[in-house]
C-alpha cells in the first residue's frame, strides 16, 4: 500500500519543482513509511511513498518498462498479476521485480488504456506515456483506493490525498458552500466532488486521460443486475446459488493472503468479518491473527462475539478495550480525511486499524458485506415501502395526509408520511435521515449561507443512480444506490484514511468485482427473506460460524458520542463551537448552534449526530482551511531521469 502525488505541466519546456513534489510526497509520508522514489522529466514529475507488502527488495516506484518510456506510480494491489504477467511474459515482456505493479507497466503497452479492465484488485495509479507525453490516471472498480485530482491552466495536479494537492501553492484553496451543504445532509462530501472548488475525486471504475492539453474521462464498468425475472427462474435453486457464491468467496479470500509480510483480520463478530475470517481459516496453514476493539459502555462493544467466534474458529485472537482520548485524537483525524467527515465509526475504525498494525501489516476486513446483500435497515423499510404503495394504489397520498396527524412515536407513522413521494426521491432521503434534514438545514443557516448554496439539491445523484440501475425491483435499486454511494464516499474513505494513518493496508474480499457480479445475479428475495437480511450469506456461514452469530441483531461499528460528548469532550466541544470563531465565519446561526448544544447537555433532546457534524466541520476548518500552504524546505537530491 502506498501513497502517489505528481504534476503533468502541458508545457514540455517547463520543469516540476523538484522540492514541490518532494513535499507533496511526504505529505502521505504515513501511506508509505517504507521508501520513496520519483521521477523527473519534461513537464513531468511523479512522486511515491511505499509501504513493503509484495517483492520487498526490488519494487520500489516509480517502475518503468524496458526502455524507461513508461513510468508508473501505483496505490493498491492487483490481486491477479501472477496470472496476468504470464500472459504479457508469453507475449515478449520482460520483468525485472516480481511485484505486481510492473503488470501495469507491461499491460499498458499491450492493451492501452484498456489494461484496467483486466486488473482484479483494488487500485489507484498514474501511468505517464513519454513517447505521447500522455498522463493515464486510474481508479478501482469500488472506490477502495483514492484519487484526487486538480485540473489548473496549463497543468494537472494529483495526488492519492487532498493534502499533497495542497502543497501546490497554485492550487486554489476556496471551500465549496455546496459541498459542504451536501456534507451537513450526508456525514461526507459525495464524489466526484470535494470541499475545495478546484480539487475533483476521479470517480471510481474511471480513468482520466490527459493528452496535448486535453482531460477526458472515461467509465470502464459498472454493476449491472439481471432482469429480475430471469433470476427468479432461479429462485429456487438455493443450492446452486450457495455453491457458486461459496467458490467466489473462497477465490476472493485466497487472492488477499497473498503477502510477503505478516497479514491478519479485523474481528467484530458480526456475519461479514466472521465469514472472511472462516475462509482464511480454511485456507491459511497457521492460525489467523484476529484483532478487536470495543468500549467500555456494552452496547457500543461486539468484544464478546468476536471472542466467540474466535474461539469456534481456532484462531489466534488480540481484544483490545479502547478508551480513547478523543479530545486529543479528532484533531488528526481532521487532519487525515482533508475535508468535513463525520461518520463517527472513523474513532474505532482508527484504533481497531493500530491494533492490527502491532501485530501485522496487511488485515482482511469484512467491510461491504451489506451494499449488495441487504444489510441495511433501509433495505427492509425499501422493501416493505414498495409492498404498502402496490397495495395502496391510488389512496397513497390520501394515507400520506392522514398519517401526518398521527404522532411520530407511533410505529409506521414516518413511513406512511412519505409514502407518496417517489421512489427516487424517498431512498435518497434515507440517507440524511437524523442528520439536518431541510427544515433543521433552515433553522441553522444563516441568510449569507442559505443564499450561497442556492438550489443545490445533494440528493441528485442518489436519485440519479436509482434511475440508472438495471434492475427494476425496488431494493435492487436502493442496494445499487449505497454501492455507488454511501459505499465508496463513506465506507471506503473511512477504512482507507484510518488504515493508513497506521501505515496498514486493508483489504476487502467481500468488495472483489467477481463477487459482486454473481451477487447481482441473486434474486433480491434471496437476500431479503421473510424480514431477515443477507438471508444467503446467513445460509452460507450456518456449519461456519457459532448459530448465535448469525441470529443476533446487527449492531455496527458504532462510537459512544453522546456520551463523550457530554463528558470528555464537553469542554472542546463548548470551545470550538462557542468561542466566536465558528459564528464569525458566517455560515451559522449562533443561536441555534447554542440551542443544540443546551439542549444536547441538559439532556432535553439528543443531538449528537448533528453536534459531532458541527464539532467536526469546525475542526475541519481550524486543522486544514485555515492553515496557510506548506512548502517543505529539502536538502536531498532527486535523481531525474530524462
Amino acid at each position: 500500500m502506498c501513497g502517489i502525488a505528481g504534476k503533468f505541466i502541458y508545457d514540455s519546456a517547463a520543469r516540476v519543482d523538484p522540492v514541490l513534489l518532494q513535499s507533496m510526497t511526504d505529505a502521505v509520508i504515513h501511506r508509505g513509511p517504507d521508501a520513496c522514489g520519483y521521477y523527473l522529466g519534461p513537464g513531468i514529475g511523479l512522486g511515491h511513498r511505499r509501504l513493503r507488502i509484495i517483492d520487498l527488495v526490488s519494487g520500489d516506484q516509480p517502475l518503468a518498462n524496458e526502455d524507461g518510456s513508461i513510468q508508473v506510480i501505483f496505490n493498491g494491489e492487483i490481486y491477479n498479476f501472477e496470472e496476468l504477467r504470464l500472459t504479457l511474459e508469453s507475449r515478449g515482456h520482460i520483468f525485472r521485480t516480481r511485484t505486481d505493479t510492473e503488470v501495469i507497466v507491461h499491460g499498458y503497452e499491450e492493451w492501452g488504456d484498456g489494461v484496467v479492465e483486466r486488473f482484479r484488485g483494488m487500485f489507484a495509479f498514474a501511468l505517464w506515456d513519454e513517447p505521447r507525453r500522455r498522463l493515464l490516471l486510474a481508479r478501482d472498480r469500488v472506490g477502495v483506493k483514492p484519487l484526487h485530482y486538480a485540473a489548473l491552466p496549463g497543468s494537472i495536479v494529483f495526488g492519492s490525498e487532498i493534502k499533497s494537492l495542497l502543497r501546490d501553492p497554485e492550487v486554489p484553496r476556496d471551500w465549496s458552500a455546496e459541498a459542504i451543504d451536501a456534507y451537513l445532509t450526508l456525514l461526507y462530501i459525495p464524489a466526484p466532488a470535494t470541499v475545495f472548488h478546484a480539487i475533483k475525486k476521479l470517480p471510481p471504475a474511471h480513468y482520466l486521460v490527459v493528452e496535448n492539453g486535453a482531460i477526458t474521462m472515461r467509465s470502464y464498468w459498472d454493476l449491472e443486475f439481471d432482469d429480475p425475472a430471469a433470476r427468479l427462474q432461479r429462485h429456487d435453486d438455493v443450492g446452486e446459488h450457495l455453491r457458486e457464491i461459496d467458490q467466489a468467496l473462497r477465490d476472493s479470500v485466497s487472492l488477499r493472503l497473498i503477502s510477503d509480510v505478516a497479514l491478519g483480520a479485523f474481528l467484530s463478530g458480526g456475519i461479514d468479518s466472521s465469514a472472511v475470517v472462516s475462509y482464511m481459516m480454511e485456507l491459511s496453514d497457521a492460525p489467523v491473527v484476529t484483532t478487536s476493539v470495543g468500549f467500555e459502555q456494552a452496547d457500543f462493544s461486539e468484544l464478546e462475539h468476536a471472542e466467540a467466534v474466535a474461539k469456534h474458529l481456532g484462531c489466534a485472537f488480540h481484544p483490545q478495550l479502547a478508551n480513547p482520548q478523543v479530545e486529543s485524537l479528532l484533531p488528526k483525524l481532521a487532519w487525515h480525511f482533508d475535508e468535513p467527515f463525520a461518520d463517527s465509526s472513523a474513532v474505532p475504525t482508527y484504533y481497531v486499524s493500530a491494533a492490527a498494525r502491532s501485530l501485522v501489516t496487511v488485515a482482511l476486513s469484512g467491510d461491504g458485506g451489506d451494499e449488495l446483500w441487504a444489510g441495511y435497515a433501509r433495505h427492509r423499510v425499501q422493501h416493505w415501502r414498495a409492498w404498502a404503495r402496490r397495495t395502496l394504489g391510488p389512496v397513497a397520498p390520501i394515507a400520506a395526509a392522514a398519517a401526518r396527524a398521527v404522532p411520530l412515536r407511533v410505529k409506521g407513522a414516518r413511513l406512511l408520511r412519505t409514502i407518496d413521494l417517489a421512489p427516487d426521491d424517498w431512498y435518497a432521503r434515507q440517507h440524511a435521515y437524523g442528520l439536518f434534514e431541510p427544515i433543521a438545514k433552515r433553522a441553522l443557516y444563516s441568510d449569507d449561507f442559505d443564499a450561497a448554496v442556492g438550489d443545490a439539491d445533494p440528493f441528485e445523484p442518489f436519485r440519479a443512480y436509482w434511475r440508472n440501475c438495471t434492475s427494476s425491483d425496488p431494493v435492487d435499486r436502493a442496494m445499487y444506490v449505497d454501492f455507488k454511494t454511501y459505499l465508496p464516499d463513506d465506507i471506503m474513505t473511512k477504512v482507507d484514511r484510518m488504515s493508513m494513518a497506521v501505515s496498514l493496508e486493508a483489504r476487502e474480499p467481500l468488495l472483489d468485482h467477481k463477487l459482486l457480479e454473481r451477487a447481482a445475479a441473486v434474486p433480491s428475495s434471496l437476500k431479503l427473506k421473510n424480514g431477515t437480511s443477507k438471508y444467503l450469506l446467513r445460509r452460507l456461514l450456518e456449519r461456519r460460524v457459532p448459530r448465535s452469530i448469525l441470529e443476533r441483531r446487527k449492531q455496527g461499528f458504532a462510537a459512544p458520542i453522546a456520551q463523550w460528548l457530554g463528558g470528555p469532550l464537553a469542554d472542546m466541544t463548548s470551545d470550538l463551537l462557542c468561542d466566536g470563531q465558528l459564528a464569525a465565519r458566517g455560515l451559522f446561526r449562533q443561536r441555534e448552534v447554542d440551542r443544540l448544544w443546551r439542549e444536547h447537555r441538559s439532556g432535553t433532546a439528543n443531538h449528537d449526530h448533528r453536534l459531532w457534524q458541527l464539532l467536526m466541520l469546525e475542526l475541519w476548518f481550524r486543522r486544514v482551511a485555515d492553515d496557510k500552504p506548506e512548502r517543505a524546505a529539502s536538502t536531498s537530491v532527486l535523481v531525474s531521469t530524462e
